[in-house]
């Protein structure tokens, strides 16, 4: 369980690919990672990956066929950069939201828009995870996690802090960018949970009526 807290960058020096598997060899700055695990998880772009070997600035972490399918870690190559974090500690901070590093697709930064010092990126995604998305609530992007200023059936807005920019690599997406993209846990859940009530797996706010306030009266919740 991750928090969508960047807390580094590293770069991928090397990649060792075999068929549709790769495993990746991540440098990371001095002591920012300290005292790794053999086994761990680490999310890399928001993907998580079990370290299998690693040393004083770096670790090994491998990426298979599946990880490789569904997120833009096969688009990486010697020298790119790629955002980190360890799975949460019970204890720590939750300054995020909750996220499992199962990525569900690929979103695709559609415009780019500065906004002060900010900038407001939008993105496009596959409709049928467009039930997950809500206005003010949370995505993970990248492995970062951030809040959604806007949003409808196949697309979002996010507005980037300075800081944001500065710590991970959103400052270098650009219009046709591939980003990794995990929705709302908890969202996930609930409607997997409700689907038996509702009788179908249509979205809440689909034409058909959904979740409503008397639904769940009359279902006793």
């Amino acid at each position: 369980m991750f928090t969508g807290l960047v807390q580094t960058t590293g770069t991928i020096r090397s990649i060792e690919a075999r068929g549709g598997e790769s495993r990746l060899r991540v440098e990371i700055p001095a002591d920012s990672l300290p005292n790794l695990v053999l086994g761990e998880s680490i999310a890399v772009n928001g993907a998580c990956l079990t370290v299998e070997t690693f040393g004083q600035n770096w670790f090994t972490a491998y990426a298979s066929a599946e990880t490789l399918s569904r997120t833009n870690l096969g688009e990486l190559t010697t020298g790119s950069i790629a955002n980190l974090e360890r799975a949460l500690a019970l204890g720590d901070r939750l300054g995020g939201h909750l996220v499992s590093g199962h990525v569900d697709c690929l979103a695709s930064v559609s415009a780019v828009t500065p906004a002060g010092q900010s900038r407001i990126y939008r993105l496009s995604f596959p409709s049928e995870h467009g039930v997950y998305v809500i206005e003010k609530g949370s995505v993970t992007l990248d492995g970062i996690s951030l809040t959604v200023n806007a949003c409808g059936a196949d697309w979002l807005e996010v507005n980037i802090i300075p800081e944001t920019q500065r710590a991970t690599t959103i400052a270098k997406w650009k219009s046709g960018y591939s980003v990794n993209m995990e929705t709302d846990l908890i969202g996930k859940y609930v409607r997997r949970m409700v689907a038996p009530w509702t009788g179908d797996d249509t979205p809440p706010d689909s034409a058909d009526g959904g979740i409503t306030e008397e639904f769940l009266r009359m279902n006793g919740f």
